[in-house]
């Protein structure tokens, strides 16, 4: 039985948490959840965006699931992801973005995967006033991150079966910074030579991934980069609403929705608790527990196939306790 800390979330956090925790339960996956609070729940409970209880079971158990959490834009508490990331040294962010039976989008076909280096980059959070009417920032890039990022990269496509790696970058421009992160990379793939190595301009690729994204197999990005990229490749496929994510270190890992916390939707039992439940299959499968991953996936699918019972966002009319029961059923 697998100890791991549950973070509800705000807005429709708490109706997927619950939803991810009915689907378990009739799977039998062997799981226990330790049930802390962060970002405006840490707040309205103990009067901290991240408080030290949550961080302390986090590293306690080494495993998380996180609901959606509130990120003040311009003022307020700094982002609780990137604290959690940094913090916690998860280095390794994890994308996966592949095409859903039944969920509409313009493609079809798509099986990306972004590894999105997730401690530096200008989300270090070096920045400071210069005078009355200025800001400035600081891009950090060092080899030690870069090549770790790249040898998570290749090692995943090592055991995966992936053919391809492509580093994304704008060393035209940011020389010294991209360029460390690129020569990193291609001290990497030296080691790799099984598995096709390239690179691309991160301004030409958001163009061919809107042109042939079926060209691509895994992304390799600083921060900045695989940031924009993750939610642009998430378009691909249906949007933000079924894909996954994982933050992972040498510690420990925290899968997480990447979607926001849709606080028009909060409370009306509207929400679609796909991603979640994506990202918990996703740490199930790190557990080790790829019977009741597998099963569970199949089943989300299988409803997302029929198409009957699924959330607004999907082209339904169902609740998320409705839909939540569809996945049930099927398994």
């Amino acid at each position: 039985m697998h100890k791991v800390t549950l973070i509800p979330g705000d807005g429709i956090g708490p109706e997927i948490s619950a939803a991810v925790r009915d689907i378990f339960a009739a799977a039998g996956a062997p799981v226990v959840w330790e049930v802390h609070h962060a970002g405006q729940g840490g707040i309205d409970r103990h009067g901290d965006p991240l408080p030290e209880a949550t961080l302390a079971s986090i590293m306690g158990n080494r495993v998380a699931l996180k609901g959606p959490l509130t990120t003040q834009v311009g003022e307020g508490y700094r982002s609780i992801n990137v604290t959690l990331r940094q913090t916690l040294d998860l280095y390794c962010n994890l994308r996966p973005v592949k095409s859903l039976p039944g969920v509409r989008s313009r493609y079809e076909g798509i099986d990306l995967v972004i590894f999105r280096e997730n401690t530096e980059d200008l989300y270090a959070g070096v920045e400071h006033r210069v005078g009355r009417h200025a800001a400035e920032a600081v891009k950090i890039i060092t080899k030690e991150a870069s090549v770790r990022i790249a040898q998570a990269a290749f090692d995943y496509a090592a055991r995966h079966g992936r053919k391809r790696v492509t580093a994304v970058h704008k060393a035209n421009i940011m020389k010294l910074s991209d360029g460390l992160f690129l020569a990193s990379a291609r001290e990497v793939a030296t080691f790799n030579p099984d598995i096709r190595y390239d690179e691309v301009i991160v301004d030409n690729l958001c163009m061919q991934l809107v042109l042939r994204p079926e060209e691509y197999d895994i992304l390799l990005a600083p921060n900045l980069y695989g940031d924009i990229i993750s939610d642009l490749c998430a378009g691909l496929v249906g949007g933000l609403g079924v894909v996954p994510g994982a933050n992972i270190g040498e510690g420990g890992a925290v899968f997480e929705a990447v979607h926001g916390t849709a606080p028009d939707i909060a409370g009306k039992d509207a929400a679609n608790p796909a991603a979640l439940l994506l990202s918990a299959v996703m740490m199930l499968e790190y557990l080790g527990e790829s019977g009741a991953a597998a099963r569970i996936r199949a089943a989300l699918e299988a409803v997302l196939a029929e198409g009957r019972t699924v959330t607004p966002d999907l082209g339904g009319s169902a609740t998320t306790t409705e839909m939540t029961a569809a996945i049930i059923r099927k398994l």
